[in-house]
């Protein structure tokens, strides 16, 4: 093996055409030769290319369907024999066997047939086979052999042969190598998760992968390095929103905007504005309003002091209004299904703010796999889709809630998903009044969450804090009587939570004893 590898005949065979003809052209004029299938040879020869079917090369037509056409030992003898070992050359000349230099392949769209949510059988049509194959000889042969997968790498290809003569590195080839089996591991990956979901039980390996979407500067921290990849899905959010202003996300940015999005997806824009305010992965404010605007302004009155370079998340298309709140204080990210040309306008008098803009809401109810890494494995579960209708509750105290009281409770117990644990929310009138959030103790929350309305009602001028006539939601059970005793010392008068807890008697009795009102879920929210 040399570092320099010439570069004469390559095949070509791709499902995206982008760029494909004036790559074509580039590698024609240079004198290779081009051997090509199907689609691929048919635009090529529009263009008015000439182009060797892969079929003349092998001696056999394509056949089942096109299932069978590259998986010859004339197209893999071609990529994989070793041009300085004399026993591969004397093999090629024994079966008229020709080198092939390049290999151009990106794959059956298998991705975007599922995204389109196509049945099973078009799914398994999907898959390719010969593809991969032809991918995986050529990078394992990348001593000699020069692979691209994607279509960004056809430029590097072209420079460097410009620069070296009709030549390529031993550099490139290693690198596009290495991209090379990354694509093909992330294409099984999303195999093998699309057949894990159309199958019952766990299944016994796990793969995961994801194209690079973004270097980082760095990760939580400067000494971090970092990347952000995507998974190919259409998932509305911050992997698939645009990016209108503003300087680059970082690695703290991408993780509070997408927490920020998920939990302003739960509320449906049918039925009113709502506003989620994140920092640091947790909620600091969440209110509903009767204008877009009046939602922001309700989220940021639950903890002003937090809110402040924070992320916002709206669940309708940003307007002027909202846009000129917005700008009152320094804010790190908007991300909303859309915004109008006054918000822009107004927007772009921030230069350090980022917007960003989706083409609609994520669907809370979609099941997803959540990951964790611990060391030397990873955690794998069902994404949190839980939610209760009113008709799930069960109240378990003497006095019923209110109306009202019901409806905050509702709402109350949709925020404490996105809540770290132990979780604890006081909710007033539809908006967040107070967040405890990842403490130890249940109650240290529920002390938390009120020290802050109190302070907040102290800044705002108010005669008592908010969580006066609130209500309250705990993400698990009380296991002991004195949270539910310290919320309502703030003033809580309701509460909803799981139960379960061997204590639960002496919880109900706290309640009754306290005038509360409680309800049961069934159903846990635990968030670490």
């Amino acid at each position: 093996m040399t570092d320099l590898a010439p570069l004469r005949r390559a095949l070509l065979s791709v499902s995206d055409k982008t760029g494909l003809v004036e790559f074509g052209q580039a590698l024609a004029a240079r004198g290779v030769e081009l051997l090509s299938t199907g689609g691929t040879a048919k635009a090529l020869r529009d263009a008015g290319l000439e182009v060797r079917d892969v079929a003349d090369v092998t001696g056999f037509p394509e056949m089942m369907d096109g299932r069978v056409k590259t998986l010859h030992p004339v197209v893999h003898g071609g990529l994989l024999a070793l041009r300085d070992n004399d026993d591969h050359v004397a093999a090629m000349q024994a079966h008229d066997i020709g080198p092939i230099d390049l290999v151009v392949v990106n794959l059956y769209p298998f991705e975007a047939t599922l995204a389109k949510g196509a049945p099973y059988a078009e799914m398994i049509e999907n898959i390719d086979i010969g593809g991969p194959a032809m991918i995986r000889s050529a990078a394992k042969n990348h001593g000699f052999v020069t692979v691209v997968v994607d279509v960004e790498d056809y430029g590097a290809v072209l420079d460097e042969l410009a620069a070296q003569d009709g030549q390529t590195t031993y550099a490139l080839r290693q690198r596009l190598a290495q991209t090379a089996y990354a694509r093909t591991a992330a294409y099984d990956t999303a195999v093998s998760t699309w057949m894990a979901g159309e199958v019952d039980g766990t299944p016994r390996r796990r793969t995961f992968g994801g194209a690079l979407a973004q270097s980082l500067r760095y990760g939580e921290n400067p000494h971090q390095q970092a990347a952000f990849y995507t998974d190919g899905s259409a998932r509305p959010g911050v992997a698939t929103a645009m990016q209108h202003q503003g300087k680059e996300l970082s690695y703290n940015n991408i993780n509070d905007t997408d927490a920020a999005f998920e939990l302003v997806s739960e509320f449906d824009p049918a039925q009113g504005p709502a506003c989620a305010i994140i920092k640091h992965a947790n909620p600091c404010g969440v209110a509903r309003g009767a204008t877009l605007a009046e939602a922001y302004t309700r989220a940021f009155d639950c903890d002003r002091t937090s809110a402040f370079g924070g992320i916002i998340a709206l669940n309708q298309p940003l307007d002027a209004a909202t846009a000129e709140e917005i700008t009152g204080i320094f804010t790190e990210v908007v991300i909303a299904p859309g915004a109008d040309a006054g918000a822009m306008d107004i927007f772009s008098q921030k230069k350090n703010l980022r917007l960003l803009t989706t083409d609609g809401l994520a669907d809370p109810a979609t099941a997803a796999l959540a990951v964790r890494q611990v060391s030397g494995g990873y955690l794998v579960q069902d994404k949190d889709v839980g939610r209760v209708a009113m008709g799930d509750l069960k109240v378990v105290t003497k006095r019923q809630p209110s109306d009202q009281e019901m409806a905050d409770l509702l709402f109350a117990w949709t925020v404490a998903k996105h809540v770290k644990s132990n979780a604890i929310i006081y909710v007033k009138d539809g908006a967040t009044v107070g967040v405890g959030a990842g403490q130890m103790s249940r109650v240290d929350s529920t002390r938390i969450a009120a020290r802050k309305a109190q302070d907040m009602a102290d800044a705002m001028g108010l005669p008592a804090p908010l969580t006066q006539g609130s209500v309250v939601a705990s993400d698990a059970f009380f296991p002991f009587a004195d949270g539910l005793i310290t919320a309502a010392e703030a003033g809580a008068t309701a509460l909803i939570q799981p139960g379960g807890s061997m204590r639960d008697d002496d919880v109900i009795a706290a309640a009754d004893d306290a005038g509360l009102a409680m309800v049961f879920t069934g159903m846990r929210h635990f968030r670490h």
